[in-house]
């Protein structure tokens, strides 16, 4: 299969480019980046874009299946706009342009708790994209929803940093759906819906993470 990869960077995409690589199933990855990739394969091709001004007619949009990891935080994106910006109309673009070129799968990295109607704007823009995704007719279309995300980051995120603490101190006594949610397993989550993809709207919670 040809897959297009969108979050290539972050924590959880580096994990999916990986075991994409990794995975025989695998014919091409596209991985489209705002810096290259410091990662060469025969099987990837990483275009430089600008995801504000992504190119329509490229011919790489022509893939089987999207994988999408893109996303930020508040502090990192300076405004509720431009993390809107970012978690969901990149996105919902990658979506929509693969879609007009034949892709019949997406695979999103959402979060628990996405609801359009939520009090958190987190978990608001979360579930907006969610919703907007449903309505672009992907033959499959798997919502991931991770808890906290446990993983090594490039980037410091001291909260983050501290809550995974908490939990791990917790882990015993905490059930399922409250434990950290480490990035490889979230990655081979997304991977296997992208390689073999079920027919309609289906979520992966949390608590199938752990």
């Amino acid at each position: 299969m040809k897959i297009l990869l969108v979050g290539a960077t972050g924590l959880v995409g580096s994990h999916v480019l990986r075991q994409l690589l990794d995975d025989p199933r695998c014919q091409a990855v596209i991985a489209p980046t705002r810096r290259p990739l410091a990662l060469a394969d025969v099987r990837l091709l990483n275009p430089v874009v600008d995801f504000a001004q992504l190119p329509e007619s490229a011919d790489w949009w022509a893939v089987d299946a999207v994988i999408c990891a893109l996303g930020t935080t508040l502090k990192q994106a300076g405004s509720r706009e431009a993390f809107a910006e970012v978690d969901h109309q990149y996105p919902l673009r990658v979506a929509r342009l693969a879609r007009s070129h034949g892709a019949s799968t997406f695979v999103l990295n959402s979060a628990k708790g996405a609801d359009p109607q939520s009090r958190f704007f987190y978990n608001r823009v979360k579930g907006a994209l969610e919703q907007d995704l449903r309505g672009l007719g992907y033959p499959s279309l798997t919502l991931v929803r991770p808890g906290l995300i446990g993983g090594q980051r490039a980037e410091h995120r001291r909260g983050e940093r501290l809550a995974s603490a908490v939990l791990r101190a917790l882990r015993p006594v905490l059930p399922r759906s409250w434990r950290i949610n480490p990035a490889e397993n979230i990655a081979a989550s997304m991977v296997e819906a992208a390689m073999n993809p079920k027919t309609g709207v289906r979520s992966v919670e949390a608590d199938q993470l752990v």
